[in-house]
């Protein structure tokens, strides 16, 4: 039996009681401070606040500023309920949400908030309306959001540049804003992003400072005070504090008479992005070597052999601790030099421990302790849905509607986290005894979130099976390699027809050969070639989830699962507006040789005679 200290030996490991010591990832590091004063008036109804946490390699670092209308009583609890529940929410979204995603919803939800309670006040005195700026570094890029005329500037090498606009207009003299939280129901929120360069200073005001400082006074202001801060050591943050006070304290000398804030952040540090760092990561634990039946890793004892191939080994385990079986995969030793082969074997296991759903295969969180890079998922029992096809035929319209409708279900649960799975086939759906799915792999998913973080490891082919892969995903219409949910619409729109005719809906020898140059290459075949018993509309609605373009395609799963149990009329109509040859090319060709013959008869006819 080999025993988790024989595999330890036989790696060269640390054993129990040994130090592991392993140099620190380079990682993005910020230092910011800010200073923040009413000026001349009785109530400060600026507000800032920021957030350094041990989550930023996924959610980011994040500062943001407001400043509530003045002509409002409840000024102050705007801005202040604006900066601290924005970053509470934002944190608490989803870490497989791109930050534009995750800081729109929580700024939606936060301006609803802001607008029912000031409505209910039923007075422009009482309602609850700030300006807001915000600013998440994450990896090696800046993401700014900004409503109303609060400001953030970026200073490099020197030289201050204003990267937000303000959202007011002018009337009688005086600027009113045009945009701000909490003022409708429709929020409009400027995003963009910026690459960031060690040594970015980015600087939030409030109009109290901007309004009173030229562009070229802030920048000589800050430049000067960054200079004599900076010292061998770098700076620190009551330096910036001190930074963010001279120009609180310049503007208010020269005529302020709002609130002023003022906040500062320093780069640091960019985040490591080179090839050697990413493989000293991915290679952190080991891959284990091939084991047979009775061998033990960490507290798990190999009970049977389920897989055997040259990416992963799959086995039933049991586990010692509380003495159920589960199901491990491992990598194969062929791939313990493949970056991209070991970057989407740990976003698999990152993927399956967080999205969970009764259609899709739970896979648990790794052991902080164990030495070697596997993956313990729940155990599964049935067949694969390849295997489920030959034994099914031609199914019935209900037996598929099942299968489609659970699929939809785990698709939507990805979508909504944010992730494409990018490999839906046949091969990689469960089908258990009672029609129960379970879809499995998940080592191509696309994390919306996971894509921000940038990575020296990068896909040099897109992902997905051939016959199953979206077209624009080969393309690259949308960026690339780049997939969305419409790209696992079309995967499961092939299935479907699959399902119904055994058979697939374009013949791909030619894409095969030559590769992939436009969407005109996927010709779409009539399922009622295959299955003349089904009606005319089911076969335009499987067309219509399988058309190459994706702007054709449907825009949601729901569009999609309500044409495959009725007839669309528009469906319809479009199909008989088209003319034969579109609609029907091999009739269309039939009807031109049978007409072609016939002239044919006729001239011989009349030469004969």
């Amino acid at each position: 039996m080999q025993t988790d200290r024989a595999l330890n030996k036989e790696y060269g490991l640390a054993t129990e009681g040994d130090i592991i010591r392993r140099p620190s990832a380079k990682r993005l590091m910020v230092t910011l401070g800010g200073y923040s004063s009413a000026g001349p008036k009785d109530e400060n109804q600026d507000a800032f606040a920021a957030c350094l946490t041990t989550q930023e390699h996924y959610k980011g670092v994040a500062l943001c500023v407001a400043d509530g209308v003045s002509c409002s009583e409840h000024a102050q609890q705007a801005s202040t309920t604006s900066v601290t529940h924005f970053l509470q929410d934002y944190y608490s979204t989803p870490d497989s949400w791109d930050v534009k995603t995750a800081a729109g919803r929580v700024l939606s939800s936060l301006n609803a908030w802001l607008y029912h309670h000031g409505q209910q006040a039923s007075a422009r005195h009482n309602s609850l309306v700030t300006t807001f700026s915000g600013l998440i570094l994450k990896s090696n890029t800046a993401h700014l959001l900004h409503v109303g005329d609060s400001r953030i500037y970026r200073l490099r090498d020197g030289m201050l540049e204003l990267l937000t606009r303000d959202h007011n207009h002018q009337q009688g003299g005086c600027q009113y804003l045009s945009r701000a939280l909490g003022m409708d129901t429709h929020l409009e929120v400027d995003y963009q992003t910026q690459p960031l360069q060690q040594g970015d200073v980015f600087m939030l005001t409030s109009d109290g400072v901007h309004g009173f400082l030229t562009a070229q006074q802030l920048q000589q202001t800050l430049n000067n005070a960054l200079q004599a801060a900076t010292g061998s050591h770098g700076i620190n943050q009551y330096q910036l504090e001190q930074c963010s006070k001279q120009l609180v304290q310049q503007a208010l000398a020269q005529g302020g008479d709002d609130n002023a804030t003022c906040c500062l952040l320093v780069v640091e540090q960019l985040p490591q992005t080179n090839l050697e760092e990413a493989h000293r990561t991915l290679c952190e634990r080991v891959i284990p070597p091939v084991m047979k039946t009775g061998d033990k890793i960490d507290h798990f004892q190999i009970q049977e052999i389920l897989y055997a191939g040259t990416r992963s080994h799959v086995y039933r385990v049991r586990n010692l601790r509380d003495n159920k079986d589960y199901v491990l995969k491992a990598p194969s030793l062929n791939f313990q030099d493949d970056l991209v082969y070991l970057e989407g074997f740990v976003r698999e296991q990152w993927v399956g421990s967080r999205v969970d759903h009764p259609n899709i295969m739970k896979i648990y969180p790794p052991l902080d302790n164990s030495r070697f890079l596997y993956h313990i998922c729940e155990k599964l029992d049935g067949d694969s849905l390849r295997q489920w096809l030959h034994d099914h035929p031609a199914p019935s319209a209900a037996d598929v509607r099942k299968l489609t409708g659970q699929l939809i279900h785990a698709l939507r649960a990805f979508q909504r986290l944010g992730m494409v799975h990018r490999d839906l086939k046949p091969e990689n759906v469960l089908v258990d005894r009672d029609g129960g799915i379970k879809l499995i792999d998940f080592g191509t998913v696309q994390v919306r979130g996971l894509a921000e973080i940038n990575s020296a490891v990068k896909e040099e082919c897109p992902q997905g099976s051939v016959n199953y892969i979206a077209p624009e995903t080969v393309l690259g219409t949308t960026g690339l390699y780049n997939a969305s949910h419409q790209s696992d619409l079309f995967s499961l729109g092939v299935m479907v027809y699959e399902l119904f005719s055994g058979a697939q809906p374009f013949a791909m020898e030619q894409v095969h050969r030559r590769g992939a140059r436009s969407f005109s290459q996927w010709r779409y075949t009539s399922l009622l070639q295959h299955r003349p018993d089904l009606p005319l509309w089911l076969d335009l609605c499987i067309q219509k989830a399988c058309e190459p373009n994706p702007a054709e395609r449907y825009q949601a799963y729901s569009e999609f699962w309500t044409d495959l149990h009725q007839p669309n009329a528009s469906l319809q109509r479009q199909y008989r507006q088209k003319p034969l040859l579109e609609r029907n090319p091999l009739r269309f060709w039939q009807i031109l040789s049978g007409l072609l013959l016939l002239v044919i008869i006729v001239q011989t006819l009349i030469f004969s005679g």
